[in-house]
């Protein structure tokens, strides 16, 4: 090998070594692979400050081959392909720490398929099914009961007001306003049944008028409740009796008609003064929400009419038919039955809401919690209707513990309130009082118990998860909805 004398920076001459061999030679693997590390290692300032031997090298070797030294010397054989404890990804150690974005994208892609599939097949096999008299009847439409209906439902909030008033200024007892309230929420509520159940309705708006005198209902309950909860405070304040810090707040019993007013029409069943509000209305995003509020209506329109009434049709009674038929059946109408529920989440509880509470600028907009995550069917009734868990727990579960009222009782007589309801929204539009929507309700507390104690004894949140999707979109669901249908078929008969 020869020397050369390179002149460094500084001046000063220093020696190296010069390759004159070939790169490819074997005597020379551990210097060429020692130098190849230093080049790929260094940095830029480093690179400046390099041994000329190095360049030397590059002079050697052509830049049109800057592969070689890595196909040379990566991976050899003598180097351990295994170094360390691994787990596969799709281990019960490892499952849940690993990304699974390929494979949900890979879920939705065959659920579109499969779907569409389903639409072609559909369409070919049924044609276009979809017909409007079921939902929206034109004679209902023109029957002028139906808007008197709507519109005389305002009076009952101007009576609780002026039962209010009065009560502000002492002019009647509270025996006498308690009184007046049962009768004027009895009122809001029945009021609406009779009409329904003397006149003709479509069904989509029968269902409508009971669901907004049941709102109105819920709402003058909370009006009530909430003054004349004021008022006692207000006494206890006077008497100078000792008042929580939890209620140490302006409670300055001024019934006013704005606040009711707001109140009527606020996206809360809960009465309170003044609420929470935003600053201003964002009108663009408002016009987003509402475009998605139109498809996604129209979505579920779609699936119900094309999907789910076809399935409905050629079913038989769930409890008088071919027990495997009737399962089958059941099992048929789970699909589109859950994608029509996840709609009609979807477009009320999140997009209509919202938007009422964007006009409003109501700024407390949690009407739901991540109910689908729900372990046991407790956490599902806690987090999928706020607006209404909310109204339960101030209204009815914490005055019955109040009350003496064993906390079972409690949970039990909130259940009944809900199954009243239930049962009033349902059977009232279809004239069908067969109490499916009411045993349906009543079950749940069994069911919560059941719940509850396999989710201590197996620690299993996806047991849990599953069993709640299993009980409710798979089994209860599809089985009411065929239930309720036949025994209206049935009526029509018989008629």
């Amino acid at each position: 090998m020869a020397l050369s004398q390179v002149r460094e920076t500084d001046g000063t001459t220093t020696t190296t070594t010069a390759i004159s061999a070939s790169v490819h030679s074997d005597l020379d693997l551990n210097r060429a692979s020692l130098r190849r590390r230093s080049l790929s290692d260094s940095s830029a300032e480093r690179r400046s400050q390099t041994l000329e031997g190095i360049n030397v090298i590059h002079q050697i070797v052509p830049e049109q081959f800057p592969h070689v030294y890595d196909l040379r010397f990566a991976h050899r054989p003598s180097i351990p392909a295994h170094r360390r404890i691994k787990e596969s990804p799709l281990s019960s150690n490892n499952i849940f720490q690993e990304s699974h974005a390929g494979l949900f994208n890979l879920c939705i892609v065959v659920l579109i398929s499969v779907n569409g599939r389903l639409i072609i097949e559909n369409l070919m096999k049924y044609g276009w099914l979809i017909e409007y008299g079921f939902w929206l009847s034109p004679k209902s439409l023109r029957d002028w009961s139906l808007f008197i209906c709507c519109l005389s439902l305002a009076v009952f909030p101007l009576a609780s007001f002026v039962v209010e008033k009065l009560a502000q200024k002492k002019y009647i007892p509270e025996p006498v306003v308690v009184l007046l309230h049962v009768t004027i929420t009895s009122a809001a509520v029945l009021y609406p049944v009779l009409v329904i159940l003397r006149c003709y309705f479509a069904f989509l708006v029968g269902v409508t008028l009971m669901l907004f005198a049941c709102i109105v209902w819920l709402k003058l309950v909370s009006y009530a409740h909430t003054n004349y909860d004021m008022r006692a405070i207000a006494r206890s304040i006077e008497k100078g009796e000792a008042i929580p810090n939890s209620l140490n707040i302006q409670f300055q019993c001024s019934v006013s008609l704005k606040s009711l007013a707001y109140f009527m029409v606020a996206p809360t069943l809960c009465y309170q003064p003044s609420y929470p509000r935003t600053p201003y209305v964002r009108k663009g995003w408002v016009f987003r929400q509402l475009i998605k509020l139109i498809i996604f209506t129209g979505v579920m329109g779609f699936m119900i009419e094309q999907y789910s009434y076809p399935i409905v049709q050629n079913s038989e009674h769930p409890l008088k038919g071919n027990l495997l038929y009737a399962l089958e059946r059941v099992l048929k109408l789970s699909l589109p039955n859950l994608y029509v529920w996840l709609c009609m989440f979807y477009c009320f509880f999140h997009l209509w809401l919202n938007i009422l509470a964007e006009l409003l600028r109501f700024g407390d907009r949690e009407f739901y919690k991540e109910w689908w995550n729900a372990k046991t069917v407790e956490e599902y009734w806690r987090m999928w209707n706020m607006p209404v868990h909310k109204w339960m727990v101030r209204h009815v579960y914490f005055p019955c513990l109040r009350n003496g009222i064993p906390k079972v009782v409690a949970i039990l007589i909130v259940f009944l309130v809900s199954a009243v309801f239930h049962e009033l929204c349902i059977a009232v539009p279809c004239h069908v009082f067969k109490l499916w929507a009411f045993i349906g309700i009543m079950i749940q507390p069994p069911l919560v118990w059941i719940t509850n104690h396999l989710h201590q004894k197996s620690k299993n949140s996806r047991l849990g998860n599953m069993t709640f999707w299993f009980i409710f979109s798979i089994v209860g669901q599809p089985m009411c909805v065929l239930l309720y249908y036949h025994d209206l078929m049935n009526r029509k008969k018989g008629n």
